[in-house]
């Protein structure tokens, strides 16, 4: 069969334009998260996370012969910050994105990549609405959302501590509100005990004690508390100096060394949930030594969940029959990832599987799993 030089380089071009990668060498991934300011000690962590994965990545040779370059932005944690985020990543050439950290940040963030059709994959915004919802069909992540959250803080607080009368309290973000709505529904449901105070309260404040009050008049057994950790250890700490004894049960929000720094003696006894301890998994043990010999620290929050997302993407990214969005999410759903939380796959929503919750106690000034 003869070709004319024109029909011949048609065909070459069409076979380019089917190779994911051959149109262009190097695949932008954007990383968007807290870099600064109270929650940075959660976004640090993912962005290095990240940046291992891809120095891995690249050393191999890359994906398909294109390296991984990574676009990072730092968006404070804040839905207005977050939103202009977005459109300098997508503007930047960003086709996948790991972040970002808060789930106000996350929401407000989503409706840009939804319009560009960018995969957004977050290793910590939990808020239940950003795959239950539906809105956000190129949005995934790799820890649970916040009904599974609120569900294991519930029954922990009514089984294993016996709390008959509960107060719930949150600091009015999209991620706090929504657990300790989560949470409220989830006593309600259950019929396990009763909701004695719901309140929100104005994150950044000086003073809490109006609430410390009011959760002393309802006579609570415990405190349910949805947010993050810079209010949580005001919250505990004028607590314990009003020698309240009332349980502190919280989320991952406030499982973080911070908490700890900040609250001092004060986070003593406090619970909050936590993904499940992989110390020993193999893939964890990996990386979290590759952050130990760059960094000399051992790394913080969501640094698992991060390196299970960057993984994940490029998993996809390498197994997906075309890189677009349609390749990626089904490549997201149907091929395996080898991460920190063993062989992962991701739900029709965008929910990882098998990865859930764990409870931690503070205990010596350091949080151990309840056994």
């Amino acid at each position: 069969m003869h070709f004319s030089k024109t029909t011949l380089l048609l065909c070459i071009a069409a076979a380019l334009a089917g190779n994911a990668f051959a149109a262009d060498p190097v695949i932008k991934i954007g990383v968007a998260g807290a870099h600064s300011g109270d929650l940075a000690s959660y976004g640090l962590p993912t962005a290095r996370a990240a940046q291992l994965v891809a120095d891995a990545v690249n050393a191999k040779g890359g994906i398909n012969g294109a390296k991984v370059e990574l676009l990072i932005e730092d968006d404070t944690c804040k839905p207005e910050v977050a939103a202009n985020t977005a459109a300098k990543l997508v503007s930047a050439g960003a086709k996948m994105v790991i972040g970002h950290i808060c789930s106000g940040a996350t929401k407000a963030a989503l409706p840009i990549y939804t319009e560009a059709d960018v995969i957004v994959m977050s290793p910590s915004a939990t808020d239940s609405d950003l795959t239950l919802s539906g809105k956000y069909p190129t949005f995934f992540r790799t820890i649970a959302p916040n009904n599974a959250q609120a569900a294991a803080i519930v029954e922990f607080t009514a089984d294993t501590l016996k709390a008959r009368k509960i107060a719930i309290i949150h600091d009015k973000g999209d991620y706090g509100k929504g657990l300790a709505e989560d949470a409220q529904e989830a006593i309600r449901k259950g019929a396990l005990a009763e909701v004695v105070l719901f309140e929100g309260i104005t994150p950044g404040a000086v003073d809490y004690s109006a609430i410390v009050q009011k959760i002393k008049m309802a006579r609570a057994d415990a405190v349910v508390y949805g947010g993050y950790h810079p209010e949580a250890s005001k919250v505990v700490t004028q607590m314990r100096k009003k020698q309240m004894k009332t349980l502190f049960i919280s989320d991952d929000g406030v499982k973080d060394e911070t908490f700890l720094k900040v609250a001092g003696k004060y986070a003593e006894g406090v619970y909050a949930t936590g993904p499940a301890d992989v110390s020993e998994n193999p893939v964890t043990k990996q990386y979290r030594k590759a952050y130990k010999d760059k960094y000399g620290e051992e790394p913080g929050a969501f640094f698992d969940n991060a390196v299970a997302a960057a993984i994940a993407l490029t998993n996809a990214a390498e197994k997906a029959e075309k890189f677009d969005v349609k390749g990626l999410k089904e490549a997201l759903r149907t091929k395996i990832a080898v991460t920190p939380f063993g062989e992962i796959m991701f739900d029709e929503r965008g929910d990882a599987t098998g990865v859930g919750y764990t409870m931690y106690t503070v205990k010596e000034g350091k949080f151990e799993q309840v056994k």
